[in-house]
């Protein structure tokens, strides 16, 4: 295994999914990489969050 450079699916910008990271998905069983860099991830669970509070 290796570090990949993917390109986030919001900004555009590549970012890297590390052996480490993957490692960690593989554990988790998560069949997909990540769209997203880390942070448009963060963006997207603080507004999911804010939303929820809103409420």
């Amino acid at each position: 295994m290796e570090d990949r450079t993917l390109v986030c699916q919001d900004c555009g910008k590549d970012f890297v999914f590390t052996v480490g990271e993957q490692e960690f998905y593989k554990e988790k069983g998560f069949d997909n990489e990540p769209k997203r860099c880390k942070e448009c991830r963060d963006k997207k669970k603080n507004e999911r969050r804010q939303f929820r509070n809103d409420r």
